[in-house]
């Protein structure tokens, strides 16, 4: 596999397992994946946490089991922020979505398993054009696949985040006709589930972004006053791991344009 670009960041962040046992909820409270009773799975957390996103993703594809979801989520994150080549990004999507949905079948209690799927099929789908991973059926994958973990783990304000997400660029793309028609899309349910997320996960400052485009997306330029005030609260926050600052980070140079 071609070498990973490397997180800006590196060496700011330094957990090892016993400080990430230690921060794992606060960690975690966005996700709510369990703590890893395997020690390799925590190794490959402890890469994660720290921006080494390649070595997490190695490490979790080697464990297997529960590293599968390690190596799901540094593949994303890492695809998401920090991958330069859109072909490649792409690819790296579809592949995390191949992995969760073969978790699934493996451990269909595993919220993330169907969390991560949603995520990767949800960023393939802006890539493309939200109008074609719609036309694609996209839609309704990642929609069922967020509802699938969110009944799985009620508390989970990520999935939270990108179920609300998906209300609101069906609506913003087609709609709120043909998106409640054909989707199922609500802009009061997309609403009220930003609002839980950020319930559940309160210092989250993806939260805090997803939210601000959200009600733009659903309310309008109206809106733009309280959506800066989101960007503004996320921007001030102090990550505590490499995911994080990476958030923090988009943040802030949103603020800058």
């Amino acid at each position: 596999m071609a070498k990973w670009t490397a997180f800006p960041h590196a060496g700011d962040y330094e957990f090892d397992a016993a400080s990430l046992k230690k921060n794992w909820a606060r960690l975690h409270q966005g996700d709510c994946e369990p703590l890893p009773k395997d020690a390799a799975v925590l190794q490959a957390w402890v890469h994660f946490h720290n921006g080494e996103f390649q070595k997490a993703y190695d490490a979790g594809i080697k464990a297997g089991g529960a590293g599968i979801t390690v190596a799901n989520k540094a593949a994303s994150i890492y695809a998401n922020y920090l991958e330069t080549k859109e072909k490649t990004k792409l690819e790296m999507f579809m592949e995390v979505a191949g992995r969760a949905e073969a978790q699934q079948a493996e451990d269909s209690k595993n919220a993330n398993a169907y969390y991560w799927q949603a995520y990767a099929l949800g960023r393939y789908g802006q890539g493309i054009s939200v109008a074609k991973a719609l036309a694609q059926g996209l839609g309704t994958k990642v929609k069922n696949a967020l509802e699938q973990a969110i009944k799985l783990s009620p508390k989970h304000a990520d999935a939270h985040i990108a179920l609300a997400a998906f209300h609101a660029e069906v609506i913003d793309k087609v709609g709120s006709l043909i998106g409640g028609m054909t989707y199922g899309a609500k802009k009061d349910v997309g609403l009220s589930l930003f609002k839980d997320a950020l319930k559940l996960n309160p210092t989250s400052a993806i939260a805090m972004i997803e939210y601000a485009n959200g009600m733009v997306m659903l309310e309008g330029d109206k809106k733009m006053k309280e959506a800066t005030k989101l960007y503004e609260q996320a921007a001030a926050s102090k990550p505590m791991d490499a995911m994080e600052r990476l958030d923090v980070e988009m943040a802030k140079a949103e603020l800058e344009d």
